[in-house]
């Protein structure tokens, strides 16, 4: 036994208090009872290092992620590693864990999250923080890093939120930035290594900051501010770098990858294979965060996700098979492949499914090739109903294109479409606005041609939010009276073309705004992030338990303006918060960023109440 963090910690497994004093009163047990089809358990008290994988939303939305099954599968394939998985409990349950004093525990073993040696969160969103913080206070840790103790588990994030982590820096022990696949077996190593060396908390974190470029411990590092400008950014330990790398796989056709899924107990938002075919996107979409942060291009053959799928349906049994990717229409073989899978899956009456395309050239190759596909519908990512728009946002798509898509859709058997736009973006005007009704009315109606019936159309209205990482990065967000404004036109030109068909569906404003406020902030968001929470901020990602005035106060409470903070633009010289984290080099996003600029031509028709960005 040694002394310090990292020792072989006592294992305490509460299943009988779980079983006699939650599940009997909670409105859906089967979330926390563990023992699924494909579930992994090891005994926890002979592994070298244990890792409870938490991710920060309800089961449901939990065993639909991606990317926890992937490091699941990972670390349970290492024979001294044991890895088990923690979901964000219902208010519901929550409520009773406190009121009863029951501590949070994994699905697997129902052991103490305390137990563990390590706890690891995947950031998916800025709204998922909060939960975040719930989660360690509901295991007895507290959510302030500087406040553990010596024998706290470390608490280790990633996840595509790590690039702009630092509004969470002073929860997290440790980032890891880009791809997790071989950095959390380097990872786990090292902390084995630690452990059995005994070595102190804050040895075992310097010398991950030290031999890893994609391992960002925030304790080794401070900021100078002056106002809201950040004036420098410097490293507290001798020789630790200042700029970080994602991690990346360099050979993705033989990365691992989960071929017995697990097979849920509750309902799943999605439930289905999913291989991922491609990693990286050939688009550089300039409002896309993952098309700038995930380099390079990678694909798997298409034996190769042939032989995933056909493993990973005959483990569990679903029916749908899912090619996940930034952009499936790229794929290079996916004729091939679609081909191959409709020849073994047809007969076995599962279907084939693929993620919202990016529209070009290659889209009218879909319809034919998902000939034989259950047609539920089909998800295109038009983002703008104007040619104009589209140019300055990098998304290369021509009407002709689009409009021969999606009549190739109709003749195939698709009979609905979801079609998903963007409204505030750089330029924009309340005639861009009005054009998406116009653009979908026509889509509708072009169905008339095919089979004399009208198409059924869903749309999915969001509201631009600037993310880190891409050359929008440094523009303001659009007021909220112009997002008002933007979705009164809509609902009025629907009415007006009677458009009945057209199902217009609005993301939430708030919610929105406080993302970009939250994902463009620094650390001092910190204190708003813990006052929120402590007010009773919890699952916002979720509507019915969203609140934005408590947002608002804890905004205020520290002296902040949330909506001020999602229009504050930044100026090319400033240092970003971001921008140590990973991503591409700033120059790059600088050239994509006056490229938008030299697309930008005043439109004749502008709307003098709606300025350009005065950023752009």
């Amino acid at each position: 036994m040694y002394n310090g963090p990292m020792t072989y910690r006592k294992i305490e497994i509460i299943a009988p208090r779980v079983e006699r004093e939650l599940l009997p009163f909670v409105r859906k047990p089967a979330r926390y009872i563990g023992g699924e089809v494909n579930q992994v358990r090891k005994d926890l008290s002979r592994c070298d290092l244990t890792v409870a994988l938490c991710f920060p939303d309800v089961y449901e939305i939990g065993m639909s992620n991606t990317g926890m099954p992937i490091l699941y599968h990972i670390l349970n394939q290492m024979d001294n590693v044991a890895a088990e998985r923690v979901f964000s409990p219902w208010t519901d349950a929550e409520a009773i864990l406190r009121q009863r004093k029951i501590p949070l525990f994994s699905l697997e073993s129902k052991a103490t999250l305390s137990s563990f040696d390590v706890i690891g969160f995947g950031l998916t969103n800025e709204l998922c923080y909060t939960n975040v913080l719930n989660i360690l206070d509901l295991a007895g840790i507290n959510v302030r890093r500087s406040s553990r103790s010596e024998t706290d588990p470390l608490v280790i994030a990633g996840g595509g939120m790590a690039n702009c982590c630092e509004p969470m820096a002073d929860f997290i022990d440790l980032f890891v930035l880009g791809e997790g696949e071989d950095a959390v077996v380097a990872l786990a190593n090292l902390l084995i290594e630690a452990k059995t060396q005994g070595w102190s908390r804050r040895d075992s974190l310097l010398e991950a900051a030290r031999r890893f470029d994609w391992a960002y411990v925030p304790q080794f590092y401070q900021f100078e501010y002056d106002g809201p400008r950040i004036v420098s950014f410097r490293a507290t330990e001798p020789g630790l770098r200042t700029r970080f790398r994602n991690a990346v796989v360099e050979d993705f056709e033989n990365a691992p990858a989960p071929v017995r899924p697990l097979v849920p107990f509750v309902e799943a938002v999605h439930e289905r294979v999913s291989i991922e075919i491609m990693r990286g996107c050939p688009g550089r979409c300039r409002f896309c965060q993952a098309s700038f942060c995930r380099r390079p291009i990678r694909y798997r053959s298409a034996e190769k996700v042939f032989e995933l799928a056909k493993a990973s349906y005959h483990a569990s049994g679903f029916d749908t098979v899912s090619l996940l990717s930034l952009s499936t229409a790229d794929y290079p073989q996916l004729e091939e492949l679609v081909v191959r899978l409709q020849e073994y899956f047809e007969s076995k009456h599962v279907g084939l499914s693929i993620p919202s395309l990016r529209v070009d050239q290659q889209l009218h190759l879909v319809p034919k090739l998902f000939t034989s596909v259950r047609k539920s519908g089909l998800t295109i990512a038009v983002e703008a109903a104007a040619e104009r728009l589209r140019q300055i946002i990098n998304k290369p798509l021509k009407d002709v294109d689009l409009f021969a898509a999606v009549e190739g859709a109709y003749k195939a058997g698709w009979e609905k479409l979801k079609l998903y736009f963007m409204v505030g973006l750089p330029s924009e005007t309340l005639d861009d606005v009005k054009a998406i009704v116009g653009l979908c009315h026509r889509l509708a109606t072009l169905r008339r041609g095919v089979d004399g019936k009208t198409g059924s159309i869903n749309v999915a209205v969001s509201w631009f939010v600037p993310k880190p990482h891409t050359p929008f990065g440094w523009l303001p967000q659009r007021p909220r009276e112009y997002f008002d404004q933007a979705r009164r036109l809509i609902i009025d030109e629907k009415l007006r073309l009677r458009a009945k068909f057209l199902m217009f569906k609005f993301h939430e404003m708030d919610q929105s705004i406080l993302e970009a406020a939250m994902g463009r902030g620094d650390r001092r968001c910190a204190d708003v992030i813990e006052t929120a929470w402590r007010r009773g901020a919890r699952f916002d990602l979720w509507n019915d338990c969203f609140d934005y005035a408590i947002w608002r106060e804890a905004f205020s409470h520290a002296q902040m303006d949330v909506e001020a903070a999602a229009q504050r633009s930044f100026a090319a010289g400033d240092t970003l918060p971001w921008e140590h984290l990973g991503g591409p080099e700033k120059t790059y996003l600088l050239t994509h960023y006056d490229s938008a600029k030299e697309a930008i031509a005043p439109p004749g028709d502008a709307d003098p109440a709606v300025p350009v960005d005065p950023a752009i």
